[in-house]
C-alpha cells in the first residue's frame, strides 16, 4: 500500500482510468469505494479544503438527485450542502484522489497524472481509445 487514496465509483470510467493510472505508476492506492462507504462530515470537509475548491465545486450534477433536491438554488449554505451529500453520497464527484503531492478531484482522469509521486509506467489508452501515455511512460501530447 501507498499513501494514496482514491475515493472510486467502479461504475464510472473517468474513475476506472484514474484508478488504472495510478496503478500505471507501479503505485497500488487504498480504494475507497465512497458510495458503500461514505466519507463523514470531518472527513469531507478536509477533502474539500486540501482541494482548495469550493462545496460546489465537488457537487455532482449528472445522475444524481441535484435538480429534485434544487441544489442549483444560491440559498444552501456549504454545510448545507454537505448535508446533502452525506444523505446522498452519489452528489460527491468523483474521483478524488489523495497523494503526498496534493488532493485533487480528477476530472478529466489526467488530472491525476500532476500529484503522482512516481512516473508512469508503461503506455496507457483510457477505456474511450484515447492514448494518454506512450510505451515509455511519457504523456501524449494532444495536438
Amino acid at each position: 500500500m501507498t499513501d494514496i487514496t482514491i475515493y472510486h465509483n467502479p461504475d464510472c470510467g473517468t474513475s476506472r482510468n484514474v484508478l488504472a493510472l495510478v496503478r500505471n505508476s507501479d503505485e497500488e492506492p487504498r480504494v475507497i469505494e465512497y458510495l458503500k462507504n461514505p466519507p463523514d462530515r470531518a472527513t469531507l470537509e478536509r477533502l474539500i479544503a486540501a482541494m482548495g475548491v469550493s462545496v460546489r465545486d465537488v457537487l455532482r450534477v449528472k445522475g444524481t438527485p441535484y435538480d429534485q433536491l434544487g441544489l442549483s438554488d444560491p440559498k444552501w449554505t456549504d454545510a448545507q450542502l454537505i448535508d446533502f451529500m452525506l444523505q446522498h453520497p452519489i452528489l460527491i464527484n468523483r474521483p478524488i484522489v489523495v497523494t503526498p503531492i496534493a488532493t485533487r478531484l480528477c476530472r478529466p482522469s489526467e488530472l491525476v497524472l500532476d500529484i503522482l509521486p512516481k512516473a508512469q509506467q508503461g503506455a496507457f489508452t483510457k477505456e474511450d481509445g484515447e492514448k494518454v501515455i506512450d510505451g515509455e511512460g511519457r504523456r501524449v501530447v494532444k495536438r
